[in-house]
């Protein structure tokens, strides 16, 4: 099994394809669409340089995955899907989310929330394959209801979870995100061997460093700067509590959250064919 990360600047994320040398069977993890606050403008650079990884190598990719809705950047679901003709796949709890904020940008009663908008919903403990690929779904709620880590070979890749040891844990203060779950669901992936990899959707560079997107089970459970394999539940959520309540939104939690409990789908165009974002005012 091969991983090939790419990173985008502009958001401090991480995708990855995950694939296989012999057979060409592979999948992607965590995708960017380009989206420019400003003019409202999106594009493809990020997407078509990890599509030109895949066509470069031949790979069969069946499936495009996410983490969870992601509050950062548009997900690339979308681009793939009508590339490569693959499955999209969320955790299953996304229909919960989608409830969420369907009334939060008061997208109406037809608004499907039950997940349609994705090929698959995938659940705790279940399984998909991709050839000689075998993927495990974990539930580890607590950024969100709905996140999920995707465990492959000896590797996890956690969405936003956990970071780098240097850099911590997820936020909890979305709406339907917990403290006391994220806790849980950390020490859950605390408990597999150490040597398992972790690989983050997201690396902020703290003091300058240069790009770090790869750690292990024994090196987060060591020292990571939040939540050690000696941290107890209680200190935990007292800090994780204290540290989110001094946090700014994500710039694009707005916008993006509208594309991505559509699985990358623009909202329908209007009657003059353009599509439209909403912005709730004083909501959040």
């Amino acid at each position: 099994m091969k991983i090939q990360h790419f990173f985008d600047d502009a958001t401090f994320t991480l995708t990855y394809v995950v694939y296989d040398e012999g057979t060409k069977n592979g999948v992607v993890i965590d995708t960017v669409t380009d989206f420019d606050p400003i003019s409202g403008r999106t594009g493809n650079s990020q997407n078509e340089k990890v599509a030109g990884f895949i066509d470069e190598l031949g790979l069969t990719v069946p499936y495009a995955l996410d983490t969870h809705a992601h509050a950062d950047h548009f997900t690339g679901l979308a681009y793939f899907k009508d590339r490569y003709g693959c499955k999209t796949v969320i955790g299953r709890h996304i229909t919960g989310v989608q409830a969420t904020f369907r009334d939060i940008f008061n997208l109406g009663a037809d608004f499907p929330v039950d997940g349609s908008q994705f090929d698959v919903l995938i659940g705790d403990g279940e399984t998909l394959e991709a050839g000689p690929i075998r993927i495990k779904a974990i539930h580890t709620p607590g950024h969100t209801p709905a996140c999920l880590t995707y465990h492959i070979g000896d590797a996890l890749f956690v969405g936003d979870t956990i970071f780098m040891p240097d850099f911590g844990t997820a936020r909890c203060d979305f709406p339907g995100g917990s403290a006391e779950a994220l806790y849980d669901s950390i020490r859950r992936l605390y408990a597999l061997p150490d040597e398992t990899r972790i690989f983050t959707c997201h690396d902020y560079m703290p003091g300058g460093r240069e790009l770090r997107y790869e750690s292990t089970v024994g090196e987060e459970k060591k020292s990571n700067v939040q939540l050690t394999e000696e941290t107890t539940k209680e200190a935990f959520v007292g800090f994780r509590k204290g540290r989110d309540a001094g946090l700014s939104l994500p710039k694009l939690i707005l916008p993006s959250l509208q594309v991505n409990i559509r699985a990358g789908g623009l909202p329908e165009p209007e009657a003059n064919g353009t599509s439209y974002l909403k912005l709730p005012l004083n909501k959040l």
